[in-house]
């Protein structure tokens, strides 16, 4: 990836002195932001410009960023950050459901906000690229190894561990877990998918003490999270 490009951050926020503080904190790290009020032009230049990542306001002029998020993801799959003052359950819920990757509530630290915004950048420059990753996944007979070790999982285990891996640093509401899964049972649900997580959890366990790779999101979902 273009070293230049890889370090493009667009921050989309109608509060001017938020906007500084971001661009600052960005710029001091190496990034190379550029800042946007409006919705509209925000949306433009998530299509047309290829940011690395996107920082993105919930409530802005012309298009919220809700709005933003759900028409920017039929085209790109770029790592969006929601920052909102709305902090209620619902609306994390909300932000997710539209696509973000990762959400944060006003007031944040800046810092947090950036090296948030790296970890995405990093997870989506392809930290589990096929032919070096330690996983691998076989479509076929429905298993997935960590370095080599065959895992014993079911068949909506292994659903549900592909969905997770296949997006390292997303946040997944249990709702999204059972759309991606696509298994018409009427027995999967909230409950069900904490069960099967803790399954996997536990199967990876036994291959490999101590390794975690499934964070809870608490009030949320789940997240994979990517070895350094």
């Amino acid at each position: 990836m273009n070293t230049l490009l890889a370090r493009r951050v667009l921050v989309v926020e109608d509060d001017k002195k938020i906007a500084q503080i971001l661009v600052d904190y960005l710029r001091n790290e190496g990034f190379e932001p550029r800042t946007v009020s409006d919705g509209h032009i925000a949306l433009r230049e998530i299509q047309t410009a290829t940011p690395s990542a996107v920082i993105l306001d919930l409530e802005l002029p012309g298009l919220d960023g809700i709005s933003i998020c759900k028409a920017a993801r039929n085209s790109t799959d770029v790592p969006i950050l929601m920052l909102t003052a709305r902090v209620e359950e619902l609306d994390r819920i909300l932000g997710l459901d539209c696509g973000a990757d990762d959400y944060m509530g006003k007031p944040f630290s800046p810092r947090e906000v950036v090296a948030r915004i790296r970890a995405l950048i990093r997870r989506a420059e392809g930290r589990l690229i096929p032919g070096s990753s330690p996983w691998k996944i076989d479509e076929a007979n429905f298993r997935i190894a960590w370095r080599d070790h065959w895992l014993t999982l079911t068949r909506i285990e292994f659903l549900m561990l592909r969905v997770l891996l296949n997006r390292p640093g997303r946040v997944f509401t249990r709702g999204q877990i059972m759309d991606h899964i696509n298994i018409d049972d009427s027995d999967v649900n909230d409950r069900t998918i904490d069960s099967h997580i803790k399954n996997i959890r536990r199967k990876l366990e036994a291959v490999d003490p101590g390794f975690k790779c499934i964070a809870t999101v608490y009030g949320v979902g789940y997240r994979f999270d990517v070895l350094e």
